[in-house]
């Protein structure tokens, strides 16, 4: 008897359930109309004045001129007719993960669960500065794999990601832990040396739920005793890993510093070049050729040279960042004159998470207009992403990520350090 009473138990439950279920699938989606006082068209490079934006559920539905749009009766009215509205912002290389108060020889007391619930402070803290959508390249742990899942499943708030897990190198190299002696014997799980072993090590990122595949091309800044101009990779290992991953249906972005390692970074066919410092003509004139993204970081010098020794990085770190950096801000000049394609990325981590609209300024200061630094983080960052169906502009069927400034980010594009309004999937976040 108590038998059959659990049995009918469980069956009502489970027709409650199917009910519930039944009347969440037939609630009609939410609908929101978002009057902007100035939108901006990044398609177009225009700014349209006096739009409205409906939103129905998480996709924007219908965008055109208040005057002439069709507000469906019961829709939310969200008046942002006195701010400047923009999509979403996307940037392309961070490291959630990471706390930029814990470098050198502190990170080696951070554990890799640690790092991921330090991952979740930071993915609040980007989203509510007006990233929704960053591309996550290099954590321990495949923290950043576990930490879009969990905002995916909605348990964390945070930016939609795209995650590389572990950084593939070489041994001893960028990507290596090279902080420990030889008798701990300590190698870091991203390492693999050859073509076949690099192969594997791409199929094993992508077993793990990486959606892009992250390489050290070359030397780096804040690694213990390499050079950042030395190419690490060669290119019959770049080529292996490329054809793996765009086999596997994974794009490649290639840590690369040094002119060398960066002509064959591109050669190899990634999508994506980071850092970019001392590209010459020649990788230039390759990325046009390839149509390689260039994603180069230059804001986070003044932060490892004004607050890297109290964050404990190195001091070979801080003195190679300051060989470096002013280097590569004028070869971005150059790179953006000579028509490369680049792509909003800040290397966040590295300085506080949150603070990654300050490279806007460092970007029009060498030679952006405001508009096409804006453009760098939103179309042509989501065309590298290959989500340009989903974000990077308002338009309708795309995710209504939207963002709002209440001064003008055209005639000063700092206003976007200074969010007033964020939604991310038709979701208010910021208000």
């Amino acid at each position: 008897m108590k038998f059959k009473h659990l049995v009918v138990t469980a069956t009502a439950l489970g027709a409650i359930s199917a009910a519930a279920l039944s009347f969440a699938a037939a609630a009609p989606a939410k609908v929101l109309a978002i009057r902007a006082g100035k939108l901006v068209d990044v398609v177009a490079g225009t700014v349209l004045a006096d739009q409205t934006i409906i939103v129905t559920g998480e996709r924007i539905t219908a965008v055109g001129p208040t005057a002439s749009a069709t507000v469906p009766a019961g829709a939310e009215l969200i008046d942002l007719s006195g701010q400047t509205v923009l999509p979403g912002l996307i940037d392309m290389h961070t490291h959630l993960t990471a706390d930029p108060m814990q470098s050198g020889y502190a990170a080696l007391g951070v554990s890799d669960i640690r790092a991921a619930l330090f991952g979740a402070r930071a993915a609040r803290v980007t989203l509510e500065a007006g990233f929704t959508t960053v591309r996550n390249v290099g954590a321990s742990g495949f923290g950043d794999v576990a930490l879009r899942d969990a905002i995916n499943d909605g348990d964390v708030l945070g930016p939609r990601m795209r995650t590389a897990g572990y950084a593939i190198g070489i041994k001893g190299g960028h990507c290596d832990n090279n902080l420990l002696p030889p008798d701990m014997n300590v190698t870091d799980r991203g390492v693999a040396d050859g073509p076949w072993e690099a192969r594997a090590k791409v199929r094993e990122m992508a077993k793990y739920g990486a959606d892009v595949i992250k390489i050290c091309a070359s030397g780096g800044v804040l690694s213990k005793g390499d050079e950042p101009g030395a190419q690490q990779y060669t290119l019959e290992e770049m080529q292996a890993i490329v054809d793996e991953a765009h086999k596997l249906g994974r794009k490649v972005a290639a840590h690369a510093h040094g002119a060398s390692s960066i002509r064959a970074a591109i050669t190899a066919g990634v999508d994506s070049v980071e850092h970019a410092s001392l590209i010459d003509e020649q990788g230039m004139r390759l990325a046009r050729e390839k149509g390689t993204y260039l994603v180069m970081d230059i804001y986070d010098d003044d932060f490892i040279l004004q607050e890297g020794a109290r964050a404990g990085m190195l001091a070979e770190s801080i003195d190679k960042e300051r060989a470096l950096g002013q280097l590569q801000r004028d070869n971005f000049r150059k790179a953006f004159k000579a028509g490369d394609k680049m792509a909003f990325g800040t290397d966040a981590g590295v300085y506080p998470h949150g603070d990654n609209a300050r490279q806007f300024a460092y970007m029009v200061q060498y030679g952006m207009t405001p508009m096409q630094a804006i453009q760098s983080a939103t179309v042509q960052a989501a065309d590298l992403l290959g989500w340009k169906d989903r974000v990077g502009a308002i338009a309708a069927g795309k995710f209504a990520d939207i963002i709002a400034v209440k001064g003008d980010p055209l005639a000063n594009v700092a206003e976007l350090t200074h969010v007033s309004f964020v939604m991310k999937g038709g979701a208010i976040i910021r208000r």
